[in-house]
Order: structure tokens, then sequence, then C-alpha cells
């Protein structure tokens, strides 16, 4: 797929485009910050900006582009940036564009240092930050520029996306295929971009089956068998059964956790059945991601099942 070339070849959050497009023809573009989660639009955003604004010819002369895989340290900030802002255009009117990509992961050293930048060369740079966690651009950096934050994508800004893809690629898909992928993606189009392709590679046919053995996520159907096992049936089958499966098709214990969560929202349980259930899954969740034993913790997971089964018991009638 070719890159936006103007602001309304994008998809995605029109109010943001609307409110640039104004700042672009009125020639009044101030310093960006675009911040949020991968694959919602917002490097394309400022790249199809830089397009409109700059012809082909100028573009590398105007626009300067650095991504966090380039050393962005302090040294940086006070050579390549600091020598591309404080020259001035010659014969040529507007203003130069520094697109600082991932700036999230730039030092606060440097995001001092430029922020010093930002002040001292206004008048002829403008600078666009881009990030996923707002958190981590310094409060200093954060006020000089005109935020907008970027959510994830909607099911309805998707999915025509991706039934273009499948035309012009003439994939087989299914309807449930299709919402495997909106589902697994999380609003991220770039993940649904990705998950497509792979599948119809590996499968050629794109169903929700293909897409989840291909995501290496688990089935649906397999989470459903997995909570049955927990609640009804003893300690150690239960255990020995998700083993079994989890070995024969590659499941990660986080994932089988993630799902379960959700289902565990479904489920009827009492309400403090149900706070205690979430309690403890999140401590296994925790040490999960502190890098203890998956099977430890897999035993952990069955045992808070098995205490609410006990507890449910007990207080039934």
């Amino acid at each position: 797929m070719n890159a936006p070339q103007t602001l309304d070849d994008l998809i995605s959050h029109k109010d943001i485009l609307s409110t640039i497009q104004k700042f672009i023809s009125e020639d009044k573009l101030p310093h960006l910050l675009f911040y949020g989660p991968p694959g919602t639009g917002k490097t394309s955003t400022i790249l199809a900006s830089a397009r409109q604004l700059y012809k082909e010819k100028e573009f590398n002369s105007m626009v300067l582009e650095l991504n966090a895989s380039d050393d962005r340290g302090i040294d940086v900030v006070r050579g390549p940036i600091l020598s591309f802002a404080s020259t001035r255009t010659i014969f040529k009117k507007g203003f130069k564009l520094v697109i600082l990509d991932e700036a999230d992961a730039m030092t606060q050293d440097a995001q001092n240092a430029l922020r010093r930048v930002i002040e001292k060369f206004t008048e002829n740079t403008r600078f666009c930050l881009i990030c996923n966690y707002l958190s981590k651009i310094i409060p200093a950096l954060q006020s000089r520029c005109t935020r907008f934050r970027f959510g994830p994508l909607s099911p309805d800004q998707m999915i025509p996306r991706l039934e273009h893809v499948i035309q012009q690629e003439n994939i087989d898909i299914t309807p449930d295929g299709m919402k495997a992928i909106v589902t697994l993606s999380t609003g991220d189009m770039r993940r649904s971009l990705n998950i497509l392709q792979s599948t119809s590679m590996a499968y050629g046919k794109v169903t929700e089956d293909t897409v989840y053995t291909c995501t290496g996520h688990p089935l649906r159907s397999d989470i459903a068998n997995i909570l049955d096992w927990c609640l009804n049936k003893d300690f150690t089958s239960a255990y020995n059964q998700i083993l079994e499966l989890k070995t024969l098709k590659g499941l990660a214990l986080h994932d089988i956790l993630t799902e379960v969560h959700l289902l565990v929202h479904r489920v009827d349980f009492p309400p403090a059945i149900r706070i205690s259930l979430l309690i403890k899954l999140a401590d296994v969740e925790h040490r999960l991601a502190s890098g203890t034993s998956e099977k430890i913790q897999l035993s952990s997971m069955v045992a808070a099942f098995q205490a609410v089964r006990e507890l449910v018991v007990s207080e039934a009638p």
C-alpha cells in the first residue's frame, strides 16, 4: 500500500485532520505533539501534512525526520537538529519541519536541550513530536506544542480500509475471519494489515480459525474449555488438560489469562467472588510479567478457580 500523499487520503480522526488542514491552509502551523497507541495514523498524518506543504523537490531540504532507531541523544539535538533548524530557508518562504518519531524514547537531557532549540528557532522551524506515552514527554515540551491524541481506530473505520485491500489483493476471507482480525488488532490498523497478509499467505483462506492459529492466539472454543475444566474438574485433571492443550497448540499463558479474564466478566459469579477471582488473576499476571515459571503460575490460576468453586458450593442454599 502506498503512503498517504495528502490529509484527505487518511481514514481516521477526521476532527484532528480538519484542524491540521485549517492550520496548513492559514499558514499557521504550530509545533505539534501526536500521541496514542501504535498503528493509529500518527506518522502517516504528519508525513501527509509535509507532502501537502512542500513540493517533491524541496521535501528533503525542508523536512528532517528522525526516528528512535536513529541516535537522538543530546549531541544530536545540539548537532544535526540545531544546524537544520538554525539555517534559514533562502529564496523560500515558509518554515522547515522537524519530525521526531517515538520522542518518548529521548532522554530527559535531550528533551531539555530540544526545548531550547524549539524556543530559539520558532520563527523558521516547526517541530512535530510523536510518541506512544504522553507521560514520558517533559511538561516543558508539552506546553510548547499543540497536542492531539490519536485513539485506537473503531471497527467502522478499519473495515472499509481492510475491504479495499482485500479487493485489491483478491483475498479469500470469511465474515468471521474479518471479525477476528478486527478483534485481535484492537484498533491498530498496521497490525490488522499484518495479520491479514500473514494469514492469507500462510493458509490461503482467511477464517476465524486460521487468523487465531496464525497469530498464535487461543481459540475462543479453547478458552471456553479451559474455563469449563477449571470450574468443573478437580485440580489435577484441570491442570493436566490445560497443560496438554497449551503444549499442543503452543499457547502462551499470558494470552490464555487475557482471554479467561474477559470470560470471567461474562460468567454469573456473585460480586464478592468475582472480585477475589480477578485479584488472584491479576496477581498471576503480575508474577508472569516478572518472569516466573509458567507452570507454577498455571497451577496458581487453576487453584484460584478451584477456590472460587469451593466458595460457590459452600454459599449455595
